[in-house]
């Protein structure tokens, strides 16, 4: 009777396990796809209009935590156990409204790029509000992991409040080459390839000539 019971109790467990693996690994919702490859599709014009409509090594000064590529996304899935995918979305989303912000505001009115970047804004966003619509209210409520939590409270504090060090000079080129990347990283199931192992999280597979099945750069 022990050992039945035992038997039981396993398998129980293992049951549970198998029930929510797909809560922690649920994939991106298919209504997210939709707007993120229409983002997809402004941001293959990136390098027209954030690299050859600028001066040569123009920068921007952004918080270093806006400076976020497949790197510190791997590096924070290293670091925080159990990390839910949901989380590092909901940490992009915060991460380019501010990038996105940041490269309207040095554009004058007439400046040839500003027309495209609104636009990509205006994308950005109708994909942050699909993003919210997909997921229960209470998921934006919870508490986040503490490297999250500071990296996120760094991201919203005042300006004037954030000392030198920690603000980055980079080209609007390189902002939308990590926007893109780690879009394609945290919601890969909308931008499935003809290579079945294709990860978007691997800094190689970003490497000039592998990149004939994404869309390419124009």
């Amino acid at each position: 009777m022990v050992q039945l019971s035992t038997s039981v109790y396993l398998l129980g467990g293992l049951l549970g396990l198998f029930l929510l693996s797909p809560v922690l690994m649920a994939p991106t919702p298919a209504s997210m796809c939709t707007p993120l490859r229409t983002l997809n599709d402004s941001l293959s014009h990136r390098r027209r209009y954030m690299k050859h409509y600028f001066p040569i090594n123009y920068t921007i000064r952004v918080h270093q935590e806006e400076v976020f590529k497949l790197s510190n996304i791997n590096r924070l899935r290293l670091e925080v156990e159990g990390l839910d995918e949901l989380v590092l979305q909901r940490l992009w989303f915060q991460v380019n409204q501010g990038v996105l912000k940041k490269i309207i505001r040095v554009m004058p009115e007439r400046h040839p790029s500003r027309p495209y970047t609104a636009e990509l804004e205006r994308r950005f966003r109708d994909a942050e509000g699909v993003f919210v619509q997909s997921h229960p209210a209470e998921v934006f409520q919870q508490e986040l992991p503490e490297s999250i939590q500071d990296t996120w409270d760094n991201l919203t504090e005042e300006p004037d409040r954030v000392p030198e060090s920690s603000w980055r000079f980079v080209t609007p080129k390189s902002l939308l080459d990590n926007f893109c990347q780690t879009m394609h990283c945290l919601f890969s199931e909308c931008f499935a390839t003809t290579e079945p192992l294709q990860d978007y999280c691997d800094v190689s597979c970003w490497r000039k000539g592998r990149k004939k099945d994404r869309q390419p750069e124009s």
